[in-house]
């Protein structure tokens, strides 16, 4: 069986910190992926992925990531969980554990300063879907499906 998860897209949020009782870092972000095709005469579309990680990469992603910045998933698994909401009913909510990541680039500069080995910016010679756009990712809470 495999499950693994690659994505590349932007933060829709501050990554949100928390910590569980017995002191475990985690924390959850949004990540905006636009979808590979652009409908005619439309707007390019994007999927909103909810991501957890834990322990030193969740306090590493909460201290370097922000709104908008461009983040690529390099390890991940999809997961599913389940709880009961205020009403009584069964909620199901499916994330990506995220285990490796790194900083995404729309161009062959780091500013982190990685070695840029493997990058994945424009260098990779794979698809970028935030090359040259610029844009902030600008969205309410209204506009997300969770």
């Amino acid at each position: 069986m495999l499950n693994s998860v690659f994505l590349t897209g932007r933060l829709t949020r501050d990554p949100e910190l928390r910590y569980t009782p017995s002191g475990v870092a985690v924390v959850s972000f949004t990540l905006a992926v636009d979808r590979d095709y652009k409908p005619e005469g439309g707007e390019r579309e994007a999927d909103f992925i909810n991501c957890v990680a834990w322990r030193q990469t969740a306090e590493y992603i909460a201290s370097n990531f922000r709104k908008g910045k461009p983040m690529t998933v390099k390890n991940g698994r999809l997961q599913t969980r389940s709880f009961e909401n205020n009403e009584g009913r069964r909620q199901y909510v499916t994330e990506v554990i995220v285990s490796e990541f790194d900083f995404a680039l729309t161009d062959n500069t780091r500013t982190d300063g990685g070695t840029g080995a493997g990058g994945y910016g424009r260098g990779s010679g794979g698809y970028d879907p935030f090359h040259d756009d610029g844009r902030p990712v600008d969205i309410s809470d209204d506009d997300l499906p969770f």
